[in-house]
Formats: structure tokens, C-alpha cells, sequence
């Protein structure tokens, strides 16, 4: 008995050794995959291409391949219910009812790229002896010319998301093309596996009876589908009626849910059908949307990419055998790049022709052909087990570094469409500060309705600038869409073409017209006036806006303020449908945006263009928004009849305390922002303040309340007041002033300057730099080039 006990301890204890080293090896796994992930991060590769290349090195260490051999067993089971969870989750992501809608554009792409990869591959393939038997010739070359037309949609959704080109026409078109070749792919794969299931190929079955087994197949897996289908809906939707979102899941609901979704993709072992293409099937047939369902996507993805995907790829490196890859056999790199070679050719001549008859740009065509190659997870653990039975281990090692190859050069296809999107970009400068002083402004001059003629036409007056170039300036009526208006509304193909017959409408556009053409006909050397409107509900003007500004290739939008001053000189409570506008439209805008706040500035008849009638002031603090301002403060500069003074904020180095101590800890993790304010400012103090065109103040301040009393002091001596919407936002001299805005679409400034405490005949003009959505450098994230 004690030697049994002994015995046992010693087993056990064994067992606990050797748990202990596959641990530390799944960790040291994770850590060189995060490691080499870490270093290839500066040439933009996605996490697949370190995970193979550590799974690969790792998977060929003499001494760790020993104690893969006695992990080996159970190696195949994580891998098999691993890949059940990934088949799975892809199935939720596809949209079955694709099948039986007209192809849209992104499909009519990944059709033609999947049809002749299939006939190149399928033509070429069997040239390529991949599979040691001929018995199964016909069956294995169409399994792997299937293989190579699809495209792993994950890894590519991963790839160009992370690469910043998600949300651009050219990414969301690969996405979604990436995932109709995956879904057509998968799905024919699945159907092929029933007339040839994976055993044949390892085990050589006989033939007789395969006819009867594939009847029997695939009625249980019509079965299968149907009863997934037809009951996985009603059931979902009972458990997410059983638990609301806010509440916590009752366990029991999700034990029950769990189970049967393993039962629909573990049923297929009774008849011989693989689970993890079963798990395929069952994820189309299961709901995408509730509760349960997004919260197991979830947890599947997290189970994937934190312990799953680490011994996935060590499985492959272990199943790769360096040892039995004959390096000096010509044979085997025709292997190797006969793959690369078909899949490339394939997906890019599909795309081409797909391409020609939508009417893409070939560059475009041949750089979403090459994204489409992309191949991962499921292709290379088919590859694995393809090798395990059947096919030579030089083929299988072959195919996998095939698969390699086919997303590391995706980072390379990207940049190329980056430049070419810069390159295609309008020639005319989205901001003012980087506009060409040869070049004409372009201005979107918007009101919204008689009230604002009068400041418009002053505020058009002082920013004409010089005659040569002069500016351009769409004068534009921001119309709310109502029912009466709707059936007065013509549109024609250009943005400039949209006409509405409502009378009221018509008298106000033709007041504003006959106003702005007096003032053109009285003076108007240098100003070419064109007329636009903007007729839209409150939820779309924005858009509509934004188009405008796109297809005219403006260089600034000039929103009036959403409240209007009343007869007592205060502000009345405004329009809150303009408010919104305005605050989507700074958000949105593909330009530079100003907000006029008028108090005053409309008052003034006539602007003199032989003394000064208008005092202006231009307060710089820091930021690419006070710099935009500075830049426009510079054209308001050169108007005989404004006398300019720009007044610029400083901190005070001399006051000595625990707040201005951790100023300029902050300061110095922002030196990069005040070289680039140091240096505008320098060129404009050379350009302007040194030859006496402009006057300059400079405030030395230590808080924001020195910056609210140097404000007060404005009253009385300016009538327009130009400010950055985000100026000093992060500085000592603003901090605290967001606790009481009012309006934060102003900015700090801006909002204390249109304040009710503040002065009624100082008008403000707040302007914002058009600022890049996303993180490309010099070009929106929502890029057209198609």
C-alpha cells in the first residue's frame, strides 16, 4: 500500500513537473510574441506575422521539441476546440441572406478575385505535387484551390484597422470584400467536406459505401443548419428577455446558452462531419444580435488572443520540422512561392477586371488585390493537418511560410495608398495658416437669415485682403427642411444647383442677394461673390455643409453665432437646431471653422477705407488654433480702415508657487507645441508687428483670473475680438475657466468674450484650425480615393 502511495506521489508529482514546464513555456511564448510584436511595431506589422515567426523558432528548439512530443495528444485537442471557437465567432460575423441579394460592389470584388484564383490555383495546382497519393488528386486540389481564394477576414479587418484606413472608401471596400470571400470560401469548404471528409485523406478509406455516408452527412448537416436556425433565434431572444441590459445574467440562462451552442457544433462527431467547420455553420445559423451573443463573441476573442493563439502558434512550429525542409531542393521553393505566385495573380487580376467594370482606378484595383491574399489562422492549421496525413512535411513547411509571406507585405500595399491619397488630395490648404499667399480664399459665408447681412458683408469686407488674389465667398442660407418646404426643394446634379420655390424663402434669398450685390457694385474690387444654400433638417445640415465645403474646396466655414443680440444689447436664448449644426460642423468640417458672434459688428454701415473705423484685436495664447487666428488676423491686417492689435498672453515665470511648478513640468512634455507658437509668432512679428502694420501688447499673467480681468479690460476698445476656439485650452491661464462655460464650442475665450457679464458691443470671431480626423499623418481617416 505505501509503495503504491509512493508510486502515486511520484506520478503525480511528475505530472505537477511537467504542467510546471509547459507553463513556463506558454509564457515564454507570449512574452517573445509580444516582444518581437514590440519590435516590428515601427514597420507597422500585424500581430500574425511576430506570432509565426516566434511559433516557428520556438516550435524548432531541440530541447523544447522533446517536450512537445509528450504534449503532443493534448496539443490536438486545445487546437481542434480552439479553432471550434474561432470558426464560430467568424460564423456570427457573416450574413447568410448575402447569398440571395443582388451582389453589391464589394461583392461583385471578392467574387471575381475568388473565381480565378479558383481556376489558377485549380489549373496549377496539381503541377505542383502537394499530395504524395494520386487516389484523391481531384479532391485535394479543389479543397486547396478553395483555400487559396478565400482571404482570412479577421487578420485583414485587424490589419487595416489598426493601419488607420478603416473608415476611408478604399478600407471599408477591403473589409467588406475580405469578408465575402472568407464567407463563400468557408461555406464551400463546408459543403466540400461532406463528399470528402478529411479522413479519407489520412486513412485511405476504402470507396465502397462513401456514396451512402455523404447522403447520410449531409442530411444531418441540412438538419443541423435548420435546427439552428429555426430554434437559436427563439431561444436567444427568450434569454434576452429573461435578462435585460443593466442587470445581471442569471447563471443558469447562461449555462443553458453555452450548452447549446456546444451541443449545435459538437453534435457533427456522431456522423463523422469535422466540429470545427461545423462550429462554421452553426455561428451562420446562430443570431448576431443580443445579449448572450455579444457578450460569448466576447469572451471568445479574449480566450483566442490570450491563451489560445500562443499555443496555436507553437503547434504550428512544432508541426513545421525545419529538420525535414530540404533547402537545396529546387522543387521545394517552387512549393513555396507557387502559392505566393498563384494568389497574387489571382485576387489582383480579379479586382482589376472587377475594377474596370465599376470604374476604380487600376493603382486602387491592384492594391486591394494584394490586401486580399491575406491569409491566417484557419489556413495555416488546414495546411498543418493536410500535412499530418497525406502530404510530405517539405509541402506542408512550404505552404505555411506561403501564408507568411502573404501578410507581411500588407503594411507596404497601405503606405502606397496613403501617398496616393495625399497626392489626390484637392491642391487648394484646408487651413489658413498653411494657405498660399498667391492662392484665392475661399470662404463658406453662412446665415441664417436677414439678421446677419449686415455683420456678414462688414466681416467680408475686412478679410478681403489684397485685390490680387482677392477671395471667393459663398454666400449661403442654412434653410431647416420642414414638410411646406420639402415640395419646393429642386435639386440638381451640382451642390450649386438646388433651388427652392417657397415664397418666403424666395424673398429672403433674393434680400440677401440684392443686399450683397449692392455692396459689390458700391466696392467690391477683389471679392467674387457666388451664391449657395444649404436646405436640410437639423440632423443632416451638417453633412450637407461639409459637402458643400468639400466639392467648392473651401478653405473656411463662417457659422453665425446660434444666439442673436436683442435691442437691450443682451443675447437671446438662440436657435438650439443651429447650435447643434455648429458643434457637429466643428467636429466634422473639412476645413477650417469660424463662429461670429455678433454685437455690434453689424452696426457699422460701412467700413472706411481712408481712416480707421474698427478696432480689432487678436489674442494669441498657444496652439495650432491661435495660430489659424494669427493667420487671419494677418488679411484683416492689410484693410486701411482696421486697426489691429494683437495681444499675447504669457505665463508669468516670476510668480512662484505649487501650480506654476507643475506648469512647467507639463510644459516641458509640450515643447514640440510652443516651438511651433514661438516660431509663427516670430514670423508674423517680422511680417507685420516689426514694420508698425499692426500693434502688439504682451500680457505677462500667472492664472486664469489675471485672464479674466485682462479681458474685462477689452470693453470699450475694440469692436471684434479675434480668438483660437482652443486657445491656452491646456494652459495655466485658462485652467479652470471650462467649470463655467457656457457655450464650450467657443473655447475658453471665446465664452468668456460673448459672456452676458461681458461687454454688448464687443463681437467675437472664434476660429478653429480644420484639424485630421484620425491618426494618419496629413490626411483625414475618412479619405476618398476610389
Amino acid at each position: 500500500m505505501a509503495i503504491a502511495l509512493t508510486q502515486c506521489s511520484e506520478k503525480l508529482g511528475y505530472l505537477i513537473f511537467l504542467l510546471g514546464k509547459n507553463f513556463v513555456m506558454f509564457m515564454a511564448m507570449v512574452i517573445a510574441c509580444n516582444g518581437v510584436h514590440f519590435l516590428l511595431k515601427p514597420y507597422q506589422q500585424p500581430r500574425i506575422t511576430s506570432d509565426i515567426l516566434v511559433g516557428l523558432l520556438m516550435g524548432n528548439v531541440p530541447f523544447l521539441r522533446d517536450l512537445y512530443g509528450k504534449f503532443n495528444h493534448t496539443f490536438g485537442f486545445i487546437i481542434d476546440f480552439g479553432m471550434m471557437c474561432y470558426m464560430f465567432a467568424l460564423g456570427v460575423e457573416m450574413d447568410p441572406y448575402v447569398l440571395f441579394k443582388k451582389p453589391i460592389r464589394e461583392a461583385q470584388v471578392a467574387y471575381a478575385g475568388v473565381l480565378i484564383t479558383f481556376v489558377i490555383a485549380g489549373s496549377a495546382a496539381p503541377l505542383l505535387h502537394y499530395f504524395a497519393s494520386e487516389k484523391y488528386i481531384l479532391e485535394f486540389t479543389l479543397s486547396l484551390s478553395t483555400l487559396l481564394a478565400s482571404t482570412a477576414s479577421p487578420v485583414l479587418t485587424r490589419l487595416i484597422t489598426s493601419l488607420n484606413i478603416g473608415k476611408s472608401d478604399i478600407g471599408k471596400l477591403v473589409i467588406a470584400a475580405g469578408m465575402y470571400s472568407d464567407f463563400i470560401c468557408s461555406l464551400l469548404l463546408s459543403i466540400g467536406y461532406i463528399s470528402m471528409p478529411l479522413d479519407t485523406f489520412c486513412t485511405h478509406a476504402d470507396q465502397k459505401g462513401r456514396l451512402k455516408k455523404a447522403i447520410v452527412m449531409n442530411s444531418a448537416v441540412l438538419g443541423q443548419a435548420l435546427f439552428t436556425a429555426t430554434v437559436s433565434p427563439v431561444f436567444m431572444k427568450w434569454v434576452d428577455n429573461e435578462n435585460p441590459e443593466g442587470k445581471p445574467m442569471k447563471g443558469s440562462h447562461l449555462v443553458l446558452s453555452i450548452a447549446f451552442m456546444v451541443i449545435s457544433c459538437a453534435s457533427s462527431i456522431l456522423y463523422n462531419y469535422s466540429p470545427v467547420l461545423s462550429a462554421f455553420i452553426t455561428g451562420i445559423c446562430f443570431p448576431r444580435e443580443g445579449r448572450v451573443s455579444k457578450w460569448v463573441i466576447s469572451k471568445i476573442n479574449y480566450l483566442l488572443t490570450t491563451i489560445f493563439f500562443p499555443i496555436f502558434f507553437l503547434w504550428m512550429g512544432n508541426a513545421a520540422d525545419f529538420r525535414q525542409f530540404q533547402i537545396r531542393d529546387t522543387w521545394i521553393w517552387v512549393k513555396l512561392f507557387g502559392p505566393i505566385l498563384i494568389v497574387t495573380v489571382g485576387k489582383v487580376a480579379g479586382t482589376v477586371v472587377s475594377g474596370i467594370m465599376l470604374g476604380f482606378h487600376w493603382p486602387e484595383s491592384v492594391a486591394i488585390g494584394l490586401l486580399l491574399t491575406t491569409k491566417g489562422h484557419f489556413h495555416i492549421y488546414m495546411a498543418i493537418k493536410v500535412m499530418s496525413c497525406g502530404s510530405d512535411a517539405t509541402s506542408g513547411i512550404a505552404l505555411v511560410i506561403a501564408i507568411f509571406f502573404t501578410v507581411v507585405h500588407a503594411p507596404a500595399v497601405v503606405a502606397h495608398i496613403i501617398k496616393r491619397a495625399k497626392k489626390k488630395l484637392p491642391m487648394h490648404r484646408m487651413s489658413l495658416q498653411l494657405l498660399d499667399p498667391s492662392s484665392e480664399l475661399r470662404i463658406l459665408l453662412c446665415l441664417h437669415g436677414p439678421e446677419n447681412i449686415s455683420a456678414s458683408i462688414n466681416f467680408m469686407e475686412i478679410s478681403r485682403g489684397k485685390s490680387d488674389p482677392g477671395i471667393l465667398v459663398y454666400v449661403t442660407e442654412m434653410i431647416e427642411l420642414n414638410d411646406q418646404i420639402a415640395v419646393t426643394v429642386e435639386r440638381g446634379e451640382g451642390v450649386e444647383t438646388t433651388n427652392v420655390k417657397d415664397k418666403d424663402i424666395v424673398q429672403m434669398r433674393d434680400q440677401i442677394t440684392s443686399s450683397f450685390q449692392g455692396y459689390l457694385n458700391d466696392d467690391g474690387g477683389g471679392v467674387t461673390l457666388k451664391r449657395t444654400i444649404a436646405v436640410s433638417t437639423i440632423n443632416n445640415m451638417a453633412q450637407d455643409i461639409c459637402t458643400l465645403a468639400e466639392e467648392l474646396m473651401i478653405a473656411l466655414i463662417i457659422l453665425p453665432f446660434h444666439r442673436s443680440q436683442t435691442s437691450d444689447g443682451k443675447l437671446d436664448g438662440g436657435n438650439q437646431g443651429f447650435r447643434y449644426v455648429n458643434r457637429k460642423l466643428l467636429k466634422s468640417a473639412p476645413c477650417s471653422v469660424g463662429i461670429l458672434v455678433n454685437r455690434g459688428l453689424g452696426s457699422f454701415e460701412k467700413i472706411s477705407k481712408t481712416q480707421v473705423s474698427l478696432n480689432v484685436a487678436t489674442v494669441f495664447i498657444g496652439g495650432k488654433d491661435d495660430r489659424e487666428a494669427l493667420a487671419y488676423a494677418g488679411r484683416v491686417a492689410g484693410h486701411p480702415g482696421v486697426k489691429l492689435t494683437v495681444i499675447r498672453f504669457l505665463v508669468d515665470t516670476s510668480v512662484e508657487s505649487s501650480r506654476m511648478a507643475a506648469y512647467r513640468v507639463s510644459l516641458s512634455e509640450k515643447v514640440e507645441e510652443m516651438g511651433l507658437d514661438d516660431e509663427c509668432f516670430a514670423q508674423f512679428y517680422d511680417k507685420y508687428i516689426s514694420s508698425g502694420k499692426i500693434s502688439y501688447i504682451e500680457k505677462h499673467l500667472a492664472n486664469a483670473a489675471e485672464t479674466f480681468s485682462t479681458l474685462r479690460s477689452f470693453e470699450g476698445q475694440y469692436s471684434l475680438v479675434i480668438v483660437g476656439r482652443e486657445g491656452g485650452l491646456n494652459s495655466i491661464l485658462t485652467k479652470g475657466m471650462n467649470d463655467w462655460q457656457q457655450c464650450p464650442e467657443l473655447g475658453p475665450i471665446g465664452d468668456v468674450l460673448s459672456g452676458p457679464d461681458f461687454s454688448t458691443t464687443v463681437s467675437v470671431l472664434v476660429i478653429q484650425q480644420h484639424k485630421h480626423k484620425g491618426e494618419i499623418d496629413g490626411l483625414d481617416e475618412e479619405f476618398n480615393i476610389m
